[in-house]
């Protein structure tokens, strides 16, 4: 059913929006690696809701609780075991849409595929999901830094407002940032429209960039299981993602080759490329360059405005969407994208630690 995710590092998922909780197995974690779980809770703590205007009010708690595969804070090389209870769920409020297809939600889709489905909050459809992946990326990220391999991801637009980044920004730069968007400029401008979306009860969507510093060459396979095509998997499985593009991505379709073509040069004695347009990869393995990305998010389909919709007995309803919703989920997408490229490039780096075996 596709709750699992990854090869040698795989992680499986579980638990719906309004269930007694969520969480995760992950396996193939090496054995004796020192975790900061504080670092874990404050990844879990930028994932979660209620952070302001553009953030659903579903007030959790996400304590992270350990079960398994762990001892005096270092990993035991046995699955993992973790889970976040849900403590503020009110199902009671989708009892009204128990019957109603959603207009661009999952409801049409699950009753078609299973014949039932979860109306509490989207149940495993919710974003509520990915807090499965907040805490294994969390987890793989601690282990790439002692590596000397670094994420970063920021909101580099939302709606037509795009922020005016050239450099990879500090993670003290984000935080510092209640959108997530470095640019003060932009930021000022992202909220103007979000507060405005707010008011009329509407969403909006934009774009989370992200770059990985520090990936040694040779990571990736060269065939099916490319680089950047486990990327997009990993980015295009979160909620809301509409697109996904890498290095030059579709710009690089409008270039000549002479322009595009990033030249190998010698520099302080390591091969290293003059531009990089690749983005950190070619022939769908890392070529030591920074990695970078792009990914795009749809705007949430729960809106309060009214619209038409269609319920289980083929009957045209008008529909209001009530409850507790993002208005733009992207700053809260910072986190999930930085977590799930932490798991697909520590899977490559165990990989590629068995081909050189």
């Amino acid at each position: 059913m596709g709750n699992s995710f990854g090869t040698l590092l795989k992680l499986h998922s579980f638990g719906e929006s309004h269930g007694r909780s969520l969480g995760g197995i992950l396996e193939g974690f090496p054995a004796g690696i020192l975790l900061d779980f504080s670092q874990i809770q404050f990844e879990l703590d930028r994932r979660r809701t209620n952070q302001g205007i553009y953030s659903s009010s579903r007030k959790e708690s996400d304590q992270l609780q350990i079960l398994s595969g762990i001892m005096d804070s270092k990993t035991l090389g046995t699955p993992i075991g973790f889970m976040v209870e849900n403590g503020d769920a009110k199902s009671e409020e989708y009892q009204s849409l128990k019957d109603i297809y959603r207009p661009s939600h999952a409801d049409f889709t699950w009753q078609q595929k299973y014949g039932f489905r979860d109306f509490r909050g989207g149940g495993r459809s919710s974003a509520r999901e990915t807090l499965a992946r907040v805490v294994g990326g969390a987890m793989a990220k601690q282990f790439l830094q002692l590596h000397g391999i670094s994420l970063q991801a920021w909101v580099s637009q939302i709606g037509n407002i795009t922020a005016n980044i050239t450099t990879s920004p500090s993670q003290m730069e984000v935080e510092q940032s209640k959108l997530r968007c470095p640019d003060k400029k932009a930021e000022g401008q992202m909220f103007a429209l979000i507060e405005q979306l707010a008011q009329q009860k509407d969403s909006v969507g934009g774009v989370v960039q992200c770059q990985i510093e520090g990936v040694p060459a040779g990571l990736g396979e060269p065939v099916f299981d490319k680089l950047q095509a486990v990327l997009a998997h990993a980015m295009l499985s979160i909620n809301a993602v509409k697109g996904f593009e890498y290095g030059s991505g579709f710009a690089g379709s409008a270039m000549k080759g002479s322009e595009h073509n990033d030249e190998f040069v010698l520099m302080n004695q390591q091969i290293k490329t003059t531009t990089n347009w690749s983005g950190g990869i070619q022939g769908g393995i890392s070529n030591g360059q920074a990695i970078y990305f792009k990914v795009a998010f749809k705007p949430i389909a729960s809106i309060g405005i009214q619209q038409k919709a269609i319920n289980m007995q083929g009957a045209e309803v008008d529909l209001e969407i009530g409850g507790r919703h993002d208005v733009c989920v992207v700053p809260r997408a910072v986190p999930i994208v930085e977590a799930m490229a932490a798991l697909v490039i520590m899977d490559f780096f165990l990989m590629q630690k068995i081909n050189q075996a």
